[in-house]
């Protein structure tokens, strides 16, 4: 695979140095943080007193990840997703409702529907639970066997209430339709069409098609000359093919350039905006090459709708913007970039973990992040000339830097998700006069769910903005704190070198989708490139080798990288002889085995 690229992105610098040296990057004295904390106070405030938090907010209020039901519910939530049968879905719930004391939570939401959730949990797990002694657990345990399906039901039925809130229809039809209340309101939209990755080509000709059905409803709807003020799109390359992965980039290129480009023809014709949605640290690369083989399209020429999803969360997030800003003057391109926190952060975590890498290519803190953003913002704002500036957040600290490191308020815009941050955005829009842009997702119940696992998730910790506005026990002054402040503060995250310390050390892995790693790979290697190995029966025995035969490269047959000899009866037999009264104790197996896996990574590149 060709490993050659010319964009300086290292996908695993040194965390503590890049925090750093971003802190500096934002421009911030202390005095302007102490005014960006005030103002984000004042907005924290202003939003409790309006007194309509938002269904989102009250939910994780009462149910955040710090408390134990939230953490069953959120567990019951991601699982359904994969759960294909009546049986193991009614024990699912069982083992997730029942244990669980809903009861404390009772009455006390501001929220009916949270509280009638409630009422609905508490009855459930009663019914579930048969450890109720004498005549009473008999009953129960009548009614649990004759209301299961009742119950699955109705467990899945509240999931799909609760993503709900926070989708805009379940077609494009439906939510143009109810996208106009709020557009009459100042508002503009960016639709997003709900699903995973595509697992096949045929998925990937639907989404596809989707895609391009909903390019067209949009430009029907569509009011205004102004692209910023015109709804948008957002695309998923996954969703365009089936192998979006860095070890298949040319078949990609060749396949999925051509969609995107269909696409990006039809939203220019439009006159409305494209975005390209981020996705996980793996496919960042992958994604700008995929950009490159379409951005000097001179189909797009005058169009200024091209826009690009970079995650703050990521440590090439500054790299990435350098990039697209070094793209956009190469093809005389302005290119709209949407500015998010990033929506993959567990996954990148226990990925690094399991593959036993020393580093992770996202900031371990909530501080570092933010601290990211307001530094790439910064960035954003001194690329106006080519770059329209899009950022997407629902945090009051992060809304008032924006504003206080900012001079012209139409030079960008802000965005929020449907059914979150409505109130923050709400103030900011009114008493700021900026633009405001709601990200909308669009699709079916059953695509719901993976949506709301990941927005619970992003937002479930107690240090959640959204989890705190709506806490009145949490001053303004804490929920609005300074980020600059907590870096480097609280703990730490176990890197996967030490996931298993201090039972055991775990095994060394390789990104092998990281550019920088494939070059010192190939590096070490090539001194054994021409080495023909030759693997035998170890046997302390004066016996005739087995047949051989060649080993070959899989990836490349005309590659022989060795030959082995095969066991022959006779030294099978003295294997077996010399074996049993050899046989150890456990701890020198283990040992044995050990020091077998350490010789395994010295030699790795042999």
């Amino acid at each position: 695979m060709d490993t050659t690229h010319t964009r300086p992105l290292d996908k695993y610098p040194d965390e503590a140095a890049l925090t750093v040296q971003l802190a500096t990057d934002a421009g911030l004295g202390a005095d302007d943080r102490q005014r960006i904390s005030t103002r984000g106070a004042d907005l924290v405030r202003a939003i409790r007193n309006t007194g309509k938090p938002g269904l989102m907010e009250v939910f994780l209020a009462e149910y955040g990840l710090s408390t134990e039901e939230g953490v069953a519910l959120m567990c019951l939530a991601e699982a359904l997703l994969r759960v294909p049968d009546p049986e193991t879905i009614d024990a699912l719930i069982e083992d997730k409702i029942a244990p669980s004391d809903w009861g404390r939570h009772l009455g006390h939401s501001s929220s009916s529907l949270v509280n009638a959730s409630t009422w609905a949990l508490m009855l459930t797990g009663r019914v579930l639970d048969e450890k109720e002694p004498g005549i009473t657990g008999v009953l129960r345990g009548a009614v649990k066997r004759l209301g299961e399906p009742v119950i699955r039901a109705a467990a899945k039925q509240a999931m799909r209430e609760m993503g709900q809130q926070f989708v805009l229809g379940q077609t494009m039809k439906d939510a143009l339709a109810r996208a106009a209340k709020m557009e009459a309101r100042g508002y503009t939209y960016s639709y997003d069409m709900l699903g995973e990755a595509a697992r096949t080509d045929a998925d990937a000709r639907r989404y596809l098609a989707a895609y391009a059905d909903a390019i067209k409803a949009i430009s029907k709807a569509a009011k205004g000359n102004d692209i910023r003020t015109r709804p948008g799109i957002s695309v998923k390359l996954s969703a365009l093919h089936p192998c979006y992965d860095v070890m298949q980039k040319d078949r990609v290129i060749r396949e999925l350039a051509p969609r995107l480009a269909g696409l990006l023809r039809a939203a220019a014709k439009a006159n409305i905006g494209l975005n390209i949605d981020a996705e996980e640290a793996d496919r960042l690369e992958l994604s700008l090459d995929v950009i490159e083989a379409v951005i000097g399209d001179t189909a797009l020429d005058g169009w200024d709708g091209f826009g690009v999803v970079v995650q703050a969360y990521g440590l090439r997030a500054g790299g990435v913007i350098d990039h697209l800003y070094k793209l956009a003057k190469t093809h005389d391109r302005r290119l709209m970039v949407r500015l998010v926190k990033g929506a993959y952060w567990d996954t990148e975590i226990k990925l690094a973990q399991v593959m036993g890498l020393d580093r992770f290519p996202v900031f371990t803190s909530k501080a570092a992040t933010d601290v990211s953003y307001i530094a790439n913002a910064r960035k954003l704002l001194s690329m106006t000339d080519r770059i329209y500036p899009q950022f997407a957040t629902h945090n009051a600290h992060t809304v008032a830097a924006v504003l206080e490191m900012s001079h012209d308020r139409q030079a960008f815009e802000f965005q929020r998700l449907h059914g979150m941050g409505e109130r923050l955005h709400e103030i900011v829009l009114g008493k700021e006069g900026t633009r405001c842009r709601i990200y909308a997702p669009v699709g079916a119940h059953r695509d719901l769910l993976a949506y709301l696992v990941r927005r619970l998730l992003e937002n479930g910790a107690n240090s959640s903005f959204v989890n705190q506005v709506v806490d009145e026990d949490v001053p303004p002054e804490t929920v609005a704190a300074d980020p600059f402040e907590d870096v480097g503060q609280g703990p730490t995250v176990t890197t996967g070198a030490d996931l298993y310390q201090p039972a055991r050390r775990n095994s060394q892995g390789w990104d092998l989708t990281d550019t920088a790693t494939l070059e010192h790979f190939n590096s070490i290697r090539e001194p054994f490139r021409t080495q023909r190995f030759i693997a035998r029966p170890r046997i302390a025995a004066d016996l005739e080798d087995g047949p051989s035969k060649d080993l070959k490269n899989p990836a490349e047959p005309s590659d022989i990288v060795g030959s082995v000899h095969l066991s022959t009866d006779a030294q099978i037999e003295a294997a077996l002889d010399a074996a049993r009264p050899w046989s150890n104790d456990a701890d020198m197996r283990a040992a044995t085995l050990n020091r077998a896996a350490d010789l395994y990574e010295e030699a790795a590149p042999e």
